[in-house]
């Protein structure tokens, strides 16, 4: 798996990116908030890369982060390159919708001003346009009549399938998909998987943004492990089929937490970002935490990926 990933060019490439937000303390004491502290993920052409972790991990934030849509308020460091080359602002703007493809978390990124046909094909009238759009919905059971219909007329598991059918209208090289099955029966989420395992089949690479591990899996390549905003492991999708073949205690946690597993949990809750331990901030829920652990802790290799543990072997 390494190596033909290794023959595959990057199209996505974040390098200890940060995003911090700018808040005022006790009337005009300007202070930061570093929600996410030092964050790394690459994707290739032909690659889903899963990222999972608890609420409040950072997932969405890396989403809107790389499309520039982040309030006015977030700083953001680190490095993205696209194609080898810095995503700026600039870049962000001319590659956000065709590209670079977003199927957000939230049904209120749809226009409710705007009739749903006109809205996914981009006012776009063309035979071919609007008969792709009709096969899209049709595979998503949705009747032609919807395009007629603005979003405040459509239940939200409807309007889902409506925000997933924009990545299939164009043919994008980066898709960002943001927890895009909540609300959606199973069947229903195996299909949207299915799709972006398609779209990823032609030669895309997808993000796939998500709290349901267990499906991800199904679809995914690799699987990014974040908790409290950092990234604490990247692993083969494979590396999953056993507790031992992965790296982070973390890691662990989520593999026995799993319905196959037993559902497994551990004591604690992930840190808000005001109450971070020192060091490693898994620590205090951690059984090896040692002393050390409260120091740096690298992001290094270790058998095929990566990990952020002085433990880990």
């Amino acid at each position: 798996m390494e190596e033909s990933r290794k023959e595959k060019k990057v199209i996505l490439d974040i390098r200890n990116f940060t995003v911090s937000f700018e808040q005022y303390e006790k009337g005009f004491k300007k202070t930061g908030l570093p929600v996410i502290r030092d964050l790394s993920v690459t994707i290739h052409e032909g690659e889903i890369v899963a990222v999972a972790g608890s609420s409040g991990s950072g997932k969405s934030l890396l989403a809107h982060g790389i499309l520039g849509i982040l309030p006015y308020n977030a700083a953001l460091g680190g490095t993205i390159l696209y194609d080898g080359e810095p995503l700026t602002e600039e870049r962000k703007k001319a590659l956000r919708g065709n590209e670079i493809v977003l199927v957000p978390q939230s049904v209120a990124f749809l226009d409710p001003l705007m009739k749903i046909g006109p809205q996914i094909r981009r006012g776009k009238k063309d035979k071919a346009s609007v008969e792709k759009l009709n096969r899209i919905f049709r595979g998503y059971e949705l009747k032609e009549e919807v395009q007629s219909l603005y979003p405040f007329e459509l239940s939200g598991g409807m309007n889902r399938r409506i925000l997933v059918s924009t990545a299939l209208m164009g043919n994008p090289r980066l898709v960002i998909a943001d927890e895009p099955t909540p609300g959606l029966h199973m069947d229903m989420v195996r299909r949207v998987m299915g799709h972006f395992r398609e779209l990823a089949d032609k030669g895309a690479g997808v993000l796939l943004i998500t709290h349901d591990l267990e499906q991800a899996l199904e679809v995914a390549d690799r699987v990014a492990v974040f908790y409290a905003g950092t990234t604490v492991e990247d692993a083969d999708a494979a590396d999953f089929r056993s507790e031992e073949t992965l790296r982070h205690p973390y890691s662990r946690a989520l593999w026995r937490a799993l319905p196959q597993n037993g559902f497994q949990f551990i004591q604690g809750t992930q840190p808000y970002v005001k109450d971070l331990p020192e060091g490693c901030s898994f620590g205090p829920r951690c059984g090896r935490c040692s002393p050390e652990c409260r120091g740096e802790i690298p992001y290094r290799d270790l058998r095929g990926g990566r990990v952020r543990c002085l433990h880990a072997v």
